[in-house]
């Protein structure tokens, strides 16, 4: 996660930056970038793999309901 959590609005100012010429290049732009948090996942390959198996199952269910309600 970005220390700065407005990503949006810092990217357009840096590519602002790089049209215009204040930052040199992306290299220059990419070192101005600092870390908050970084996330690591606590479970394995195959329990994830199940779970999106799951959560896949979830939603074509949730498609067909609503086809069914004619959505």
């Amino acid at each position: 996660r970005p220390e700065n959590v407005e990503t949006t609005a810092l990217g357009a100012a840096y590519l602002a930056g790089l049209a215009v010429g204040f930052w040199k290049d992306r290299e220059e732009v990419s070192a101005q970038r600092s870390i908050d948090r970084i996330f690591v996942p606590k479970i394995s390959d195959r329990e994830r793999k199940k779970r999106v198996v799951g959560w896949q199952k979830a939603v074509q269910r949730a498609r067909e309901w609503a086809l069914e309600d004619g959505v």
